[in-house]
This record gives C-alpha cells, sequence and structure tokens, in this order.
C-alpha cells in the first residue's frame, strides 16, 4: 500500500511539474509575442515576390524575430515606387539597389563608383571593415541607417556586337542608362556615347529589342531578365567589372532599437560567401563564347577613364570622399605596387 501510495505521490508530481513546465512555456511565449513588433519592409525585385532575392530575405525575417521584430515583407517591381514608399512612410525599411541607397547615406552608395573596387577579395576586404561595430557611425545620416550590404556581383557592359570592345569603339552608341544615376551619366559623356534613360525595370527590354547598343548589369540579369535575346547572336559580355554592384537595407532609425542595424550588418556579412556562390553561379551561365576578354591596352584606357569620373563625381559632391580613400586603400592593400598607391588619396 505505501508503495502504491508513493506511486501516486510521483505520478501527480510529475503531472504538476509537467502542467507548470507548460503553463511556463505558454506564459514566455505570450511574452515574447508581445515583444516582437511588427515592421514593414519593402523590397525591390524586379522579378517581384517570385523573385530570387524576394525569397532570400524571407531568411532575414526569421532571423529578425530574435531580435524582437517581425518584419512584413512587400515585394515591388518598380524601385523607384518601393523608395518612395519609404520615404513618405509607408515602409519602416527598404531593399533596394546602391545608386538609389545615394537619397540616404552618400558614403555607402559611393560603393558603386566606377573601377574602384576591381575583384571580389577586394569587395569581401571592404565589407568586412564596414560590418564592424568601429563603422557603425559610417552608416547612419540623419534618421537613416544602413543596415546591410550585400554583394550583387560585378557590373559588366553586355553588347549586341562584338566590335564594340574598347573607348573608342562604344563612341557614338547608344546606351541603356539610369538617368538618376550620375556616374552612370557622367561615364556616357566620357566616352561620347548616347544616353537612352533607362531604369532596373526597362533596361534588358530595351537592349533585348535593339533600341540600345549596350547595357550594363551584373551577371544575375543573364538569364532571369533573358539578356541573351540581346545578346545573341553577334554581341557578347565583356569581362571587365566596371564596378561592384550591391543592394542595401536602409531602415529609419526612430522604428528600431539601437542594435538592429549593427545585428543586421553583422547577419549579412556573415552571408557573403554565400551570396557570392551564386553571383558565381550566375557567372558561370553565361556560356564562355560570349566572354569577350579586353587586352591590356583596352583595359588600361577603361581604368583612366573610369579614374576620371570618380575624381569628376567626388569634386561634384556626388561620390564621397572618405568612401573613395577607403576602397583606395582596399586596393593597396591586394595590390601595393599599384601607381596610384603612391598617393594617401583617390
Amino acid at each position: 500500500m505505501k508503495r502504491k501510495h508513493l506511486s501516486r505521490m510521483a505520478n501527480k508530481s510529475q503531472k504538476l511539474s509537467t502542467v507548470f513546465t507548460a503553463s511556463a512555456l505558454a506564459l514566455g511565449l505570450a511574452t515574447s509575442a508581445q515583444a516582437v513588433e511588427k515592421r514593414s519592409l519593402c523590397i525591390f525585385d524586379p522579378l517581384g515576390a517570385s523573385g530570387q532575392i524576394f525569397n532570400d530575405l524571407k531568411q532575414l525575417k526569421l532571423q529578425a524575430i530574435s531580435w524582437g521584430y517581425d518584419l512584413q515583407l512587400s515585394a515591388y517591381t518598380d524601385e523607384a515606387i518601393a523608395s518612395n514608399d519609404f520615404k513618405a512612410g509607408q515602409c519602416d525599411a527598404v531593399y533596394l539597389t546602391d545608386v538609389r541607397a545615394r537619397d540616404y547615406n552618400k558614403f555607402t552608395a559611393t560603393l558603386v563608383a566606377l573601377g574602384a573596387i576591381p575583384s571580389d577579395e577586394e569587395l569581401k576586404m571592404l565589407l568586412g571593415t564596414l560590418s564592424q561595430p568601429k563603422a557603425a557611425k559610417l552608416m547612419s545620416s540623419g534618421d537613416y541607417e544602413v543596415a546591410g550590404i550585400v554583394p550583387a556581383g560585378g557590373i559588366y557592359v553586355f553588347t549586341r556586337d562584338r566590335a564594340i570592345y574598347n573607348v573608342e569603339t562604344i563612341q557614338g552608341k547608344k546606351i541603356a542608362t539610369f538617368d538618376y544615376d550620375p556616374a552612370a551619366m557622367t561615364m556616357v559623356q566620357q566616352v561620347g556615347a548616347s544616353a537612352v534613360p533607362a531604369t532596373p525595370s526597362s533596361f534588358a527590354g530595351k537592349f533585348n529589342n535593339g533600341s540600345v547598343d549596350i547595357a550594363y548589369a551584373p551577371a544575375i540579369a543573364y538569364k532571369p531578365l533573358e539578356m541573351y535575346k540581346g545578346v545573341e547572336p553577334h554581341g557578347g559580355v565583356y569581362s571587365y567589372k566596371f564596378a561592384q554592384m550591391t543592394f542595401q537595407l536602409v531602415l529609419k532609425k526612430s522604428k528600431f532599437d539601437d542594435n538592429f542595424g549593427q545585428k543586421s550588418r553583422e547577419y549579412f556579412f556573415a552571408g557573403f560567401d554565400k551570396m557570392m556562390d551564386g553571383v558565381r553561379t550566375a557567372e558561370a551561365d553565361i556560356p564562355p563564347q560570349v566572354w569577350m576578354s579586353p587586352t591590356e591596352k583596352d583595359a588600361a584606357g577603361f581604368d583612366e577613364t573610369l579614374k576620371n569620373v570618380r575624381v569628376s563625381l567626388r569634386e561634384e559632391g556626388i561620390y564621397d570622399p572618405k568612401a573613395l580613400n577607403l576602397m583606395l586603400k582596399v586596393r593597396c592593400k591586394k595590390s601595393p605596387t599599384r601607381a596610384e598607391c603612391a598617393s594617401d588619396t583617390e
């Protein structure tokens, strides 16, 4: 009888413990749910909610819950509308290209400076530096904060005619140009070409239907935007990186706590190699015979032209001098013998 009594007491104790644990867990979940605040994130993806960019950011949504925020994701196929909705307060954060980020942070927008980051290795060094807490001040401007910089790959020139292969042969050609991008407009003027206004949503179509002779884009655009239609049968992709494109997460600081931006920057940089795997896959998807390799002389010609563009835009106040100097230091750390490394500034 005594054993049965003890057994009943143990079972009762176990049940009470289970009930207590379940109650505590439920209370914890309820408290956690109350602590998680909803915020809206507007995402530019040319392919909308079915695109890879939008899909990748679902992982950020999961991660952000542990930081206390439930991000409500909305896809935009028009980048200008996404940016305008963000400015109007309809989005608490926005994910867009570096060129559009100029409205919110001139320093980070300068990372797409023409010819400033020649290789992926240099890009990783740069973004690693900017993801550190000591760089946080550079990420903020007014009520805006850049909470993540994501590599999208080198920007290449796509041409419908392989006879267009250097500065001289670009003269007089039509180039699909983002008219809100002063760097692109200056570049077109420098090489004596003709700018045809375009947007991230329209440039590929203009290239594919022959409205322009040249377009510029990272390799990730080749298949999704069907740019092979414009390249075939006589064109090619010039294997010279005119710049490094990035996507940037911009948020309104007043809508997030002080730690969110730093956590987010570290999260995005931790995924750098994975994102670059996707970039390299896209580059490998472009058939070998499509790539056009510049001669040493032609590459030197573009180097000089792009440097002139950088200097011009720095003097106009469009490129941030601190960003240009940081990228110069990165280039010189990788290649100390570069002629430009004799100078301390860009």
